[in-house]
């Protein structure tokens, strides 16, 4: 199948980037725009955890129930944002034409990727080994990584999000980078025109 962005982790940041561009649908330069976005949670930081201190979130919220109801509210809202299940990424592979995105089940062509898998020495997807260094804001014997990036950019048309690149592991914070990364994509969609969506009443 083929995509204009393809979103790789279907945690915080990831869902955070799906949604913003799903919720984009009704704008022109997005209308035809075919996303989807790779939901393998299974390593999501959220599955343990536990907010308290994230505004918006009820005190005793579960980072397991965000990964539900978040993947419900997607599917609710934005239906066109194809949700790919019980698939690994394995590799991403830059050619002509933008990225060849290789699962342990099948292969996907995506114009724009979006990386948004955690930070940690376990990520091992081909492709990316040239990008990979040391954590910038992490503690040095956790061994976290990132994927090298100016302003969540890592080459032309892949992008990275949340704790990957390089932002320290808050809620909020993973959740910012992910809506970050998708309003640079509509801008990019948008002729380079700076451009963001926002529901109103």
């Amino acid at each position: 199948m083929n995509f204009d962005a393809l979103i790789i982790g279907g945690g915080a940041a990831g869902m955070s980037c799906a949604l913003v561009l799903g919720s984009a649908k009704s704008k022109p330069y997005a209308e035809n725009k075919h996303i989807a976005i790779v939901m393998h949670q299974r390593a999501s930081h959220l599955q343990s955890a536990l907010f308290n201190n994230v505004l918006g979130l009820a005190p005793g919220t579960l980072g397991m129930d965000i990964l539900d109801s978040g993947k419900q509210q997607l599917k609710d809202v934005y239906p066109h944002v194809n949700q790919i299940e019980k698939e690994k990424v394995v590799s991403v592979i830059k050619t002509s034409e933008g990225y060849t995105v290789s699962t342990n089940k099948n292969s996907y062509q995506s114009k724009v990727v979006v990386v948004a898998v955690g930070y940690t020495n376990l990520m091992n997807i081909k492709g990316l080994e040239q990008y990979t260094k040391p954590h910038p804001r992490a503690a040095v014997e956790k061994a976290r990584i990132w994927l090298e990036n100016d302003h969540h950019l890592v080459d032309e048309g892949l992008y990275v999000a949340g704790t990957l690149a390089g932002w320290r592991s808050q809620f909020a914070i993973a959740s910012g980078s992910g809506a970050q990364v998708a309003t640079d994509i509509l801008t990019l969609w948008n002729n380079g025109k700076h451009t963001k969506v926002h529901d109103k009443i």
